[in-house]
């Protein structure tokens, strides 16, 4: 592998221990500033919006500036996130903060393009691994994020005040790995040639297998995800249980990542894609029988296995779909897509999960996550 895959790697490792950080304590800090309950999830949806807004932007901008300075300029954002939200949690201001995890949200959609830049700094034939690897990155923050969760919560007089301080340190740690990498133009190929009708390109069969899944897997990922830290606390779970689920749940997400590329290889994108799905589903059936932690653990487990199977192949199989001139777009409508699903997926967290209840909300989510296997069967159909 490239140094410029393995520094790829850790800038991944970095941007999803904040991820999972912001995923622990978000809610709570909602619950503590929103003037209702069926709120609390709001900076957690407002986080995702500010990613679903950045994919459209970050994709144009390092397709004119390059990979390296669209990353930088996404840390900085993030940077100016964290400051918002330090002031938020001072002042008491729940709007704020909504601000606040808007901004690190704007950070984080550039952060995701990781992926894309470690396939195009990689060889061809090396390019599932490269993917791989930087993805695999995440195990690396299924500890980090947790422990820095826990750490981080009471090291003020004000709650969670010292988590956001450690969050700013994490992007500040990513642009010093950035400064060093050496990122090839945005895109190797000159974009030159005939475009299609974006219309066209998302008609394609690889293209609607690819953004389906990675919709389905990851939708239904962030919002079983998002309603954890909610459940387990009316469940009558402390914090410290509600960040060690949350790690092990990063943990399936991400450890699978060093051989789902070999994996994909072998088997095709499509045969991994219904494995991650049949996964998707055993989680919601796993949520029905128990509220101990042991039961959270299990279905947070299958539930990170099933995004890993349905959100890789889906990257992978997405770059099927463009020719070298069409590919700034393409990665752009994929992004959009995927994040915004994502986005109203956490909006609407808090209140399925206060209303329905955890079994419940994961009832409803069993059909949904078998959608792209029946995408799968109409495309063999036709």
């Amino acid at each position: 592998m490239p140094l410029t895959v393995i520094l790829l790697s850790l800038c991944q490792a970095l941007l999803v221990s904040g991820n999972i950080l912001l995923i622990a304590v978000s809610p709570l800090v909602g619950a503590a500033l929103a003037p209702s309950a069926s709120l609390a999830t709001m900076p957690v949806a407002s986080q995702w919006l500010g990613l679903m807004c950045a994919t459209v932007p970050a994709s144009l901008i390092m397709g004119k500036l390059g990979r390296k300075r669209g990353f930088v300029l996404g840390n900085l954002v993030g940077l100016l996130g964290t400051g918002v939200a330090m002031a938020a949690l001072t002042l008491g201001r729940f709007p704020l903060f909504l601000l606040a995890t808007f901004l690190i949200g704007v950070g984080i959609g550039f952060g995701q393009l990781y992926r894309f830049a470690a396939l195009e700094a990689a060889e061809a034939r090396h390019r599932e691994r490269a993917l791989g690897l930087v993805m695999g990155g995440g195990l690396l923050a299924a500890f980090a994020g947790p422990w820095l969760a826990r750490f981080s919560r009471e090291l003020s007089d004000i709650p969670f005040l010292a988590s956001f301080a450690g969050l700013a340190t994490l992007y500040v740690l990513a642009l010093g790995l950035l400064l060093v990498t050496r990122l090839p133009p945005a895109f190797s190929e000159a974009p030159t040639g005939e475009q299609r009708p974006l219309g066209e390109i998302l008609r394609q069969p690889a293209f609607l297998v690819a953004v389906v899944s990675a919709m389905v897997g990851y939708a239904v990922m962030n919002l079983a995800m998002t309603a954890t830290p909610l459940a387990m606390s009316h469940a009558g779970h402390g914090f410290d249980h509600v960040a060690m689920t949350i790690q092990w749940h990063v943990v399936a997400m991400f450890a699978p990542s060093f051989f789902t590329g070999p994996l994909i290889a072998r088997l095709g994108a499509r045969r991994v894609i219904v494995v991650g799905c049949l996964l998707l589903a055993a989680s919601t059936l796993a949520a029905q029988f128990s509220l101990s932690v042991a039961g959270f653990n299990v279905a947070l487990v299958l539930l990170g296995l099933g995004w890993n199977f349905t959100f890789l192949p889906a990257t992978g199989l997405v770059g099927q779909a463009w020719r070298p001139a069409e590919k700034a777009r393409v990665q752009a409508a994929n992004e959009f897509l995927v994040f915004g699903a994502v986005a109203v997926s956490a909006l609407a967290a808090g209140p399925l999960v206060s209303t329905l209840g955890w079994a419940a909300l994961n009832a409803w989510l069993l059909p949904v996550s078998l959608l792209p296997i029946a995408l799968l069967a109409w495309q063999r159909y036709r």
